[in-house]
């Protein structure tokens, strides 16, 4: 693990602990106009399905789109063909809240997905709250036994799982704890390199039921072409799309040229 995850980890972990002493995990009804499996029903839709990200900024690519408008950047995802989108709210290292997954919510109609350092069951009850459809959890930021009772309880609580992996040994951990859709990310943790090929490798040993999604460095449509070729059903995008002046013109037009 790298010490950039960890030091997110331990951050997350002590920001939950003081969240939940504000707010009891009891008064985090979820939000009444989610929909079950609103996610996983998206990326199974014949051909690639794209996962639109907001994304303020990150550790490797530092700001982005300062100041951007969630609930702008989810209204043009839905204008571009977008099947679902990411909503990244870890704040220290990524810019994002709570508040922007509401934010989306109330302006788009799009299953979400809550994309943060997932560690407590805490979490799972603010996703829901906030109006999530799924959630992601990581391999690498959780003991084997964590990942397994965070996916059970996020299925609990009506909630779709995206696993994310990076390698063979954390496939094998993901399969093992029941994950039905699983993301490979082609970043290296470790020194942020990007290999989109990590998919393509990743994804011939996976159950032929198993939905793949790629995630990092997918930027054009030769891209997303070979992604569908190889069988994965859905690309996230982020980046690509947040630093392009009109989201949905782009994202139809990458869709347009690549499915």
């Amino acid at each position: 693990m790298s010490n950039l995850l960890e030091q997110i980890l331990a951050g997350t972990r002590e920001e939950v602990r003081e969240r939940r002493e504000r707010v009891p995990i009891e008064s985090l009804a979820p939000a009444a106009d989610r929909r079950a499996h609103a996610f996983a029903d998206a990326l199974r839709a014949p051909g690639l399905s794209i996962i639109a990200e907001h994304k303020r900024r990150s550790p490797s690519a530092g700001e982005i789109r300062p100041g951007s408008s969630v609930a702008e950047i989810a209204a043009a995802y839905e204008r571009g063909g977008a099947a679902a989108m990411s909503v990244l709210t870890e704040q220290r290292h990524f810019g994002g809240t709570l508040e922007d997954l509401r934010a989306a919510r109330r302006a788009s109609a799009l299953p979400l997905l809550r994309k943060d350092f997932i560690v407590d069951e805490y979490q799972l009850a603010e996703a829901a709250w906030a109006g999530a459809d799924a959630v992601l959890l990581i391999v690498a930021a959780l003991e084997p036994a964590e990942l397994s009772a965070l996916h059970a309880a996020a299925g609990e609580r009506g909630l779709d799982v995206l696993v994310e992996v990076h390698d063979e040994a954390e496939l094998a951990i993901a399969l093992a704890a029941g994950a039905g859709i699983i993301g490979v990310n082609n970043r290296d943790l470790r020194d942020f390199s990007v290999d989109v090929e990590r998919t393509f490798t990743l994804a011939r040993a996976m159950p032929a039921e198993v939905v793949v999604v790629a995630e990092s460095g997918i930027r054009g449509a030769e891209q997303l072409r070979r992604l569908r070729d190889a069988g994965v059903h859905a690309a996230l995008i982020g980046e690509r799309l947040m630093r392009e002046g009109d989201p949905a013109l782009a994202l139809a037009t990458l869709r347009a040229d690549a499915l």
